[in-house]
């Protein structure tokens, strides 16, 4: 083998971290203030690497927090949105429970009804009602209560004679309903009017 071959088949040294100006040699002869030089210079290295260092650390467990809180908002919206994505579906399903409604208070014709029939009828209500119940329908029916002007709608007031009865609903006309909190309809009531002679 030539030195000409020796050459090509060596590679060339390639430094692996190119910031670092130091340069590690064998040299037994530092003495006194050469000695004190390069420490100084390593030392001032090593303060300057571990302050990158932390501004890295502190970096990355920000964005790995950052990630954190992103997904668990994500999540909350996904839960939010899966809560009110009946909400159509149980909006339409509101005028078979008014249907129900009717049935039930027109006490005269229901009780005409067969008995079997009914407890039929009344149990399809009840079904209903729990599956809707599941999904997080809240039935609104303020009767006895204080009219509550942000809530509720009022379609009449009723002239009273006691001061206690006034601003009461006196008559809920249709139930109202709430889904998971959230109002879907208004509840309609007649209030109560008192007024001094």
């Amino acid at each position: 083998m030539t030195d000409e071959d020796k050459t090509i088949d060596t590679e060339p040294e390639i430094d692996t971290d190119p910031g670092d100006e130091f340069v590690f040699e064998d040299n037994t002869e530092v003495t006194g203030a050469d000695y004190k030089v390069k420490t100084d210079k390593l030392k001032a290295r090593i303060k300057e690497l571990e302050k990158k260092n932390a501004e890295l650390l502190d970096g990355w467990q920000r964005d790995k927090a950052d990630f954190i809180n992103a997904r668990k908002r994500d999540e909350e919206q996904k839960l939010e949105f899966m809560k009110f994505s009946k909400s159509d579906i149980i909006s339409e399903l509101l005028s078979v429970l008014d249907s129900f409604e009717s049935a039930f208070k027109n006490k005269e014709a229901w009780e005409k009804a067969d008995k079997n029939w009914r407890m039929g009828v009344e149990y399809i209500h009840t079904q209903l009602m729990n599956i809707m119940t599941q999904n997080g329908l809240t039935v609104l029916n303020p009767l006895g209560e204080k009219f509550n002007h942000t809530r509720d709608e009022a379609v009449e007031t009723v002239k009273v004679d006691d001061k206690e009865s006034d601003d009461k609903i006196l008559e809920v006309v249709r139930v109202g309903y709430e889904l998971h909190g959230k109002e879907l309809r208004a509840p309609k009531v007649r209030v109560g009017h008192f007024e001094q002679s």
